[in-house]
């Protein structure tokens, strides 16, 4: 079923969606609405029949969050704060220009992150003295455990990437920055620290610096520093797009966890790809709940949490969703191009059970005796696990 195919457009004008559904049940909006939310959002509009109850709002558009804007770049977020139930992981997208530094910092939070466009290098130093500097591109990520200072700044095409933190009450507003500290610390402290005179201090920040633009930095080989401690001992940096993804008819999936990036002990991910006339199988995960972000395409999504319960959501590039713990849903391409989406869990391993898998591996007797079927069904189930599926059109 294609975006919007439950929606009925006013008689006369078929550029205004209605609530009405094909079968009658609804009726005209004459009253005050927001005509670009209802066209975005046509299963919220005409729910399919199958919908029931009440679930908690699932989805979340970077579109309607604060932007936080610098000399040097902008961020902004999605915390619990905005979406509630995302009680598990919260998000920043963060731009910054050629030359444009996010400031020495750490987190009490593991952050990982995945890059959107564009180039940067990253720094860090673990707490045994042992650095580490990369540059980073399209579809690499990065992760920095909860306490490891480290910075981030855009190279000559300057760069747009998504943060992830492993605490859905986060927020990069409040991180713990080398500038606020010593805009806080008197400095007669931090003469005696470093071992200079105070007069070095006069000009340093008031406040937290955040972004702020620099020159674009020279080469890799030019800024690299050797400790006398090595290098870290698992590298921060991830090359996802070169991991060879699994294929399946209607699109692939890319999974990331401690298992093939050792270093990321707290956040597992997967990069997956539906095509037109596909969709992400019926699935859940057993694990942790699900924060996912969108970066391209049109989907909908329709999460089952038991006792007859189920809401369908929209969902379009930039916008972020969310899927409580061990509850079932499918993801299904609603536009002309593929949808391209992260699945990111609080875990150290990327877990999820495939309903089609489950009663491939179960007596076809109890199942076609459970749900009224007979062998047409039973014959065409899979044992191997297909994350994307590509559906007959109707």
């Amino acid at each position: 079923m294609k975006r919007g195919d439950n929606v009925k457009p006013l008689k006369g004008n078929p550029n205004i969606p209605q609530p009405i559904r094909a079968d009658g049940a609804g009726g005209v909006d004459r009253g005050p609405r927001n005509l670009m939310r209802d066209l975005q959002n046509p299963n919220i509009l005409v729910p399919p029949e199958t919908d029931r109850g009440l679930i908690p709002n699932l989805r979340f558009s970077f579109s309607d969050a604060h932007m936080q804007l610098n000399h040097g770049g902008w961020s902004r977020e999605i915390t619990q704060r905005d979406l509630p139930i995302a009680t598990t992981l919260a998000g920043v997208n963060m731009s910054l220009t050629p030359g444009g530094v996010r400031e020495l910092h750490w987190h009490k939070q593991a952050e990982w992150s995945y890059m959107l466009l564009g180039h940067a290098r990253i720094t860090a130093v673990d707490q045994n003295g042992r650095n580490f500097i990369a540059d980073v591109g399209p579809g690499d990520l990065w992760y920095f455990p909860p306490g490891i200072p480290h910075s981030i700044q855009g190279l000559d095409d300057g760069c747009e990437f998504l943060l992830v933190f492993d605490d859905g009450m986060f927020s990069d507003l409040s991180t713990l920055s080398l500038s606020d500290w010593m805009a806080h610390t008197p400095k007669d402290v931090l003469s005696a620290n470093f071992g200079v005179p105070e007069s070095v201090f006069a000009t340093i920040p008031t406040e937290q610096v955040y972004i702020y633009q620099d020159e674009v930095p020279g080469s890799l080989q030019s800024q690299q520093i050797n400790s006398p401690y090595g290098a870290v001992p698992q590298t921060f940096k991830h090359e996802l797009l070169k991991q060879p993804p699994l294929v399946t008819p209607g699109g692939s999936v890319r999974i990331v966890d401690s298992r093939n990036f050792p270093v990321s002990k707290t956040i597992a991910a997967a990069l997956v790809e539906v095509e037109p006339g596909a969709m992400r199988e019926m699935h859940w995960h057993p694990n942790n709940d699900e924060w996912q972000y969108y970066l391209t395409g049109q989907a909908r999504m329709t999460v089952f949490t038991g006792n007859g319960v189920a809401r369908t959501f929209d969902y379009r590039a930039g916008d972020v969703g969310y899927v409580p713990f061990a509850t079932g849903h499918y993801i299904q391409n609603t536009g002309n191009e593929s949808v391209w989406f992260l699945e990111m869990f609080k875990s150290d391993r990327f877990e999820d059970v495939s309903l089609n898998q489950w009663l491939a591996l179960t007596p076809t007797e109890l199942v076609q005796h459970n749900i009224h079927v007979d062998s047409k069904f039973t014959n065409k189930l899979r044992k191997e696990k297909w994350p994307v599926v590509k559906y007959p059109t109707i």
